[in-house]
């Protein structure tokens, strides 16, 4: 009789335990998803600024098309990137585009001491602090959420019910890393 209760109770501990992995693992998968979305709107406010610095740069340098088209087709690609390493690479050109765009209002003192033009930079610089902020964090949650699936037991529980692997939001090349200068 205590056999049959023991076996009773090692079924129920493992299906208990089979629970808890499966609803960590659904916890860890939406917040993944709720941090990438988090990303996702900071860098649409970034776009969304970008635009707005090259109008600016534009009445300043109006012969300058060539780099305000090229920042605009970067900003384009940026934000149609879908995944996290298609983001990642899509970034990193845009910041290097981006940093153009601010080597060519080095040349125009107007523009420099325009303060719309200075109100658009800081807010780029706050903007950029946050999307770091945000990166960092779905890196994390993407490194636990990963380490939940690939660990003995819950890899049985991820695997069988399709829990997969998330890719990190990798940060540029270490030479490409530092943001783009846009301080005058």
């Amino acid at each position: 009789m205590w056999i049959v209760t023991a076996l009773i109770l090692v079924v129920v501990a493992t299906a208990a335990a089979a629970v808890v992995l499966y609803n960590r693992l659904v916890q860890l998968r939406n917040t993944v998803a709720s941090s990438w979305s988090d990303i996702g709107v900071l860098l649409k406010k970034r776009y969304d600024l970008v635009d707005n610095l090259v109008a600016t740069v534009k009445g300043y340098a109006t012969h300058e098309n060539t780099t305000l088209a090229s920042v605009t087709a970067a900003r384009t690609r940026a934000s149609s990137a879908g995944s996290p390493g298609e983001k990642s690479r899509a970034e990193a050109a845009f910041g290097q585009v981006l940093g153009s765009l601010f080597a060519v209002a080095e040349g125009y003192p107007d523009l420099k001491a325009n303060a719309g033009f200075l109100n658009l930079q800081q807010q780029l610089r706050d903007l950029e602090d946050q999307v770091e902020h945000a990166r960092r964090y779905y890196n994390a949650v993407v490194r636990d959420y990963n380490t939940l699936t690939e660990s003995f037991p819950s890899n049985i529980i991820a695997g069988s019910f399709g829990f997969m692997r998330s890719e990190f939001f990798e940060s540029p090349a270490p030479a490409e890393a530092a943001a783009p200068r846009i301080s005058f």
